[in-house]
């Protein structure tokens, strides 16, 4: 992977987290790895694209930090804001360091984490996040330590990593574990983790049949909370000093999973606020590319996910964010690790067009994600799918259309995609846009309605009903279960009491989209009363 640079670091946390007072190298200047400054340790000699928080610096020392910082080769300075005066400023200059500013209320441990999560997590397709591959390299280390195969798990018995050590035994178990990347099912095992997670520290596990090896295994946790366990297979020659070795292996392995949770937790938390700005189109759409995995004109669309009954305001809250789980749990089902977010109490997919079909099995993901959200949430949940477009540039139009099928689904909908209901988004829109324009909401269509209100009369719908049927009097008789000669008596009347010219096709269109639109009518007798 090429290294990080500045400008992506920047990209990547932004102001208010981080802010550039100088860069004199450029913001293209890479940046490999985050330091913290410690006045009682040596000054580290080499240090090549290495960010240093000043943590602890003396007022003055801004020239010393600058010129051992840049003699080692480093990218840069990090200070708190009140501490970026204009003689930081200048010695970082004076050396060719970037001198970035975080706030001065921000905890160091905290920024550390942060910027060294980002370096960590920098662009490159959503997904490849953290690695577990220090995960192998200390499965391997306990293997050797202990003198048996190892297996590190997470907390719902996924295998995560595994020593792969020449010579060590193993058994068909273990086999099938690694395989399957999964501890299989049983209650004989689901007994042994019970007793497991409940130990102190380390316990030995008898075989749970005759083709097994035991084992001696540890929960992984850290501040009380069980992150996984870890795993040796006893084949009788395991060492005397092994469940120590298996304690230090666990307090590793917590280490390592909490950094690949933090980085794991900003990646998600990185993308889902790329998806935000691509949406309103704030995102630069090439760098969003780039960062999501996708070519440029990968073709996408976005699927608008919402809640649709009666919750309250903070368990509406709570709902909404379980939406947003489930939803993200297909899509990384269906296409791996996937830009969701939660915007506007609305859940937005971005979904990548793959295949000839790749259009068509979005409805089927977004009817699958409805119906187990409703079964799991107890509230019914619909979806709208925006047209696929040819790249990230037009997401946001995506966005839109996606928006206004949830608004035009129908009571007995909950899925549709842009297409099935153009008509209608169609007129939807045109009623928005009529009713901003003072001009296009004055004609006939209000006198009609009045008229109507006044009298008593139906001129209105009956005129409806007519331009529905494409003019055809017996097609209009039947929506309105009228005579036709009923209908026909309407329609004389109406352009004798209120001047409709119905022989003019300009006025006959306008009068009717003016009544569908703003008027809310349609055909049929539904729309009596």
């Amino acid at each position: 992977m090429d290294a990080c640079t500045l400008q992506e670091l920047l990209d990547t946390l932004g102001e208010p987290v981080l802010r550039v007072l100088t860069a004199p190298a450029g913001l293209a200047a890479p940046v490999s790895e985050v330091l913290l400054y410690d006045a009682g340790a040596p000054f580290p000699r080499s240090a090549p694209g290495a960010l240093l928080l000043t943590v602890g610096a003396r007022a003055g020392e801004a020239g010393l930090l600058a010129r051992d910082a840049a003699a080692a080769g480093m990218a840069g300075l990090v200070v708190r804001e009140k501490d970026g005066r204009p003689d930081t400023v200048a010695a970082a200059k004076a050396h060719g360091l970037a001198l970035l500013a975080v706030d001065e209320d921000a905890a160091w441990h905290h920024v550390h984490l942060l910027l060294a999560s980002a370096i960590a997590s920098r662009p490159g397709p959503v997904g490849g996040g953290a690695g577990f591959g220090d995960l192998f390299a200390l499965a391997n280390a306990v293997a050797a330590a202990v003198g048996g195969a190892t297996v590190i798990e997470d907390a719902r018995q996924r295998i995560l990593a595994y020593s792969t050590l020449p010579g060590q035994v193993v058994d068909e178990a273990r086999r099938q574990g690694i395989l399957g990347r999964q501890v299989p099912g049983s209650p004989e095992n689901s007994e042994q983790y019970r007793v497991l997670f409940a130990a102190p520290g380390p316990v030995r596990l008898a075989a749970l049949d005759g083709d097994e090896l035991p084992r001696l295994a540890v929960a992984i946790r850290a501040g009380g909370e069980t992150l996984g366990s870890l795993w040796v297979v006893d084949d009788g020659h395991i060492g005397a000093d092994a469940e120590d070795a298996l304690t230090r292996g666990a307090s590793t392995a917590a280490l390592l999973l909490l950094r690949a949770r933090a980085s794991e937790e900003l990646s998600r938390h990185l993308t889902s606020d790329l998806l935000r700005r691509l949406l309103d189109g704030t995102a630069d759409p090439a760098s969003a590319a780039h960062r999501l995995g996708l070519a440029a004109d990968t073709p996408v669309r976005v699927a608008a996910f919402a809640l649709d009954g009666p919750v309250s305001a903070p368990d509406g809250e709570q709902t909404a964010l379980r939406l947003l789980d489930l939803v993200r749990l297909h899509c990384a089902a269906r296409y791996g690790r996937h830009a969701c977010v939660l915007a506007d109490g609305r859940v937005y997919a971005l979904l990548p067009v793959t295949g000839e079909r790749g259009g068509e099995r979005h409805k089927r993901l977004a009817e699958d994600i409805v119906q187990r959200a409703g079964q799991a949430l107890r509230v019914r949940v619909r979806a709208g799918l925006g047209e696929v477009v040819a790249g990230l540039v037009a997401v946001r139009g995506s966005r839109d259309d996606a928006d206004l099928v949830l608004r035009v689904l129908g009571p007995d909908e909950d899925v549709a995609a842009v297409t099935e209901v153009r008509a209608r988004v169609t007129l939807l829109r045109l009623r928005e846009l009529l009713g901003a324009e003072r001009a296009l909401t004055a004609g006939a269509w209000r006198e009609v309605l009045t008229y109507d209100a006044e009298h008593g009369t139906e001129y209105a719908r009956t005129l409806v009903c007519w331009l529905d049927a494409g003019c055809d009097m017996a097609r209009a008789a039947k929506l309105l279960a009228v005579h036709p000669n009923t209908c026909r008596y309407r329609l004389r009347q109406a352009q004798q009491h209120l001047g409709i010219d119905l022989d003019d096709p300009d006025e006959r269109l306008v009068l009717w989209l003016q009544l569908r639109t703003l008027g809310g009518l349609r055909g049929g007798p539904a729309d009596r009363g």
